[in-house]
């Protein structure tokens, strides 16, 4: 609102008691500033200073009001500079929603390395695979993963997830390797609800499969988990992956073949947000950039 803007102007002539001092520390026309000042005083309805060639001087009201006006302005300097502060050091809660299995098996030694560069901030953190109402909730920001739905939540990219076909070496032992994506509709696959399509493609060729399996799971970590129990093969993320293609428990299968690419938002309400919020997204999409991914 202008007004607030016409009591700093205010504020700033009574310290001084002085249009043209006031005006040349402000960078302000004096003829600007007068005209200000007068234009308050309309809106309010009262003099608040005596004019004359020499001097000006607090009418009553004018002290009634510069009183009042000076704690305002001081109290929005302060939280200004607090806010500076925050800027340099950040601080405070961080709410985030986050997926379950994305973050347990990759982004949890990410988090570690945050806490330890920012001792100021505190986590709270919500696993949950509901998508969360970043306007009515109490979130600072959700990660999630895919294709986004149409709304007005900015969305910020943070990385785009290898996808790979892969199962245990001893359902390769016991049901054989596919060779082809065309084999894998004699195999016994796992996959999420209504998501029994595999789109795979190499240099050369773009396919389609649809497969069948006795297990549809809402959730990649116990995809992954039947698929190290033997139990079918498996379409993932590398970066959920990663931890049992080191221990051996699964193998890529159909090497020359992948899937589309899952990507990976920060998605926030609004473009202005606090230090500790920006500082989290920055750091995910420099580590999630430049993290090794075992292949």
């Amino acid at each position: 609102m202008e007004f607030l803007n016409d009591m700093a102007l205010f504020v700033e002539v009574v310290k001084v008691m002085s249009f043209r001092k006031a005006s040349e520390a402000m960078g302000i026309p004096n003829s600007t500033l007068s005209r200000r000042i007068s234009a308050l005083e309309k809106n309010i309805g009262l003099r608040l200073l005596h004019r004359t060639t020499r001097k000006i001087e607090l009418t009553e009201a004018g002290q009634i009001y510069y009183e009042r006006c000076r704690r305002i302005v001081d109290e929005a300097r302060i939280a200004h500079e607090q806010l500076g502060e925050m800027l340099a050091q950040p601080s405070g809660m961080l709410r985030v929603s986050l997926p379950v299995d994305f973050s347990v098996t990759y982004l949890s030694p990410l988090i570690a390395e945050f806490s330890h560069q920012y001792p100021g901030i505190t986590f709270d953190f919500d696993l949950t695979p509901r998508r969360v109402d970043l306007i009515t909730e109490p979130f600072d920001l959700a990660i999630r993963m895919g294709d986004l739905p149409n709304s007005h939540l900015i969305a910020r990219p943070l990385a785009y997830l290898s996808v790979h076909v892969y199962a245990s070496p001893r359902y390769i032992e016991l049901y054989g390797e596919p060779k082809h994506p065309s084999d894998l509709v004699s195999h016994s696959c796992l996959s999420f609800p209504k998501a029994n399509k595999w789109m795979l493609w190499n240099e050369s060729e773009k396919v389609e499969i649809e497969v069948e399996g006795r297990f549809l799971v809402n959730s990649n970590g116990l995809l992954r988990r039947f698929s190290t129990l033997d139990l079918g093969i498996v379409m993932l993320p590398t970066e959920i992956a990663a931890d049992d293609l080191l221990t051996g428990q699964l193998r890529r299968i159909l090497p020359e073949w992948q899937g589309t690419p899952i990507a990976a938002y920060a998605l926030t309400e609004t473009r202005l947000l606090p230090a500790k919020t920006q500082r989290f997204i920055d750091f995910l999409q420099e580590r999630l950039t430049n993290k090794p991914i075992c292949k």
